[in-house]
């Protein structure tokens, strides 16, 4: 017998499924009174007709009808005390929701859940930046963590890594958004820190402090577009969004455009280049170092 927990982790994982269709179908079978087995049962031609799926995603949804895969990744995630979360669930993290239009449709995490609960902020810069954006990165990083914010951030990029360190040089707490699986950044058991440079100041992952999250499979390898989806799910799980490089037109500009639409607090270098973004309602940083 298959769950409707289980159900809603297999679309997640399906290919074109986002937030929104994975919360439609499970609403619908809802409506419909379709049990899990039932509703992997269908016609492509049910799927579109009853739960309005597009072409790409039937196809993709026929080519999985088999929920073992998805069955064993749960009863990993189980013994190793990671969990997860689906688009579906009333628990969901209402930042994302506020924030993303489509949100991911699954999110893995490993350790300290109540951070999604404490007051969140991140550093953002695009590529490119130079040493001075990244001495700019740390300063802002730890004005947040010692006033008591708890720091969103990346592990593979090196404008993420200069945040992410510094709650480890004031034992403080953090969140690491993936862009590529839990096990495949933390290794099998999840016991490894997610990057050199951490391991100075702790070999290994503690999941009593910090907390990882990733809307990756498991051992999901990072792809093309990952990036992109770890730098929306920063920001949409930050209260506030620091800026100290954006390149023009890039992700960062569109990351800050839907923190504002979002009412989240934005702060941007206090220079002529970045004037157009505080007439829309982003405040000044404080100066570089």
């Amino acid at each position: 017998m298959i769950s409707a927990r289980t159900l809603h982790l297999h679309l997640a994982l399906t290919p074109w499924f986002g937030g929104k269709t994975v919360s439609r179908v499970a609403a619908r079978n809802a409506l419909l009174g379709c049990a899990p087995e039932r509703f992997l049962t269908l016609s492509i031609d049910a799927w579109r007709e009853e739960y309005g799926l597009n072409a790409r995603q039937a196809s993709a949804l026929d080519g999985r009808r088999k929920v073992d895969e998805t069955a064993e990744i749960e009863r990993q995630l189980d013994g190793m005390g990671a969990t997860l979360v689906t688009a579906a669930d009333a628990h969901y993290p209402d930042r994302i929701e506020a924030f993303d239009p489509d949100p991911p449709g699954v999110l893995f995490l490993y350790g300290n859940l109540s951070l999604l609960k404490r007051a969140t902020f991140c550093v953002l810069a695009s590529r490119g930046a130079q040493p001075h954006h990244w001495d700019w990165i740390e300063r802002l990083a730890e004005e947040g963590v010692l006033a008591g914010e708890a720091l969103v951030s990346g592990h593979e990029r090196v404008e993420y890594q200069r945040s992410a360190v510094v709650p480890l040089r004031w034992g403080a707490p953090r969140i690491l958004c993936l862009d590529r699986g839990l096990q495949t950044v933390l290794g099998e058991d999840l016991k490894n820190e997610g990057f050199r440079a951490a391991r100075l100041w702790r070999y290994e992952f503690d999941p009593k402090s910090d907390l990882a999250i990733s809307p990756f499979r498991p051992k999901a390898e990072f792809i093309g577009d990952h990036n992109r989806v770890r730098d929306r799910l920063i920001a949409s799980l930050s209260d506030r969004v620091d800026v100290v490089h954006m390149a023009e037109g890039g992700n960062m500009a569109s990351l800050v455009q839907l923190a504002l639409k979002a009412g989240r607090r934005v702060r941007v270098p206090d220079s002529s280049d970045y004037a157009g973004w505080r007439d829309q309602g982003a405040e000044g940083l404080p100066p570089a170092p």
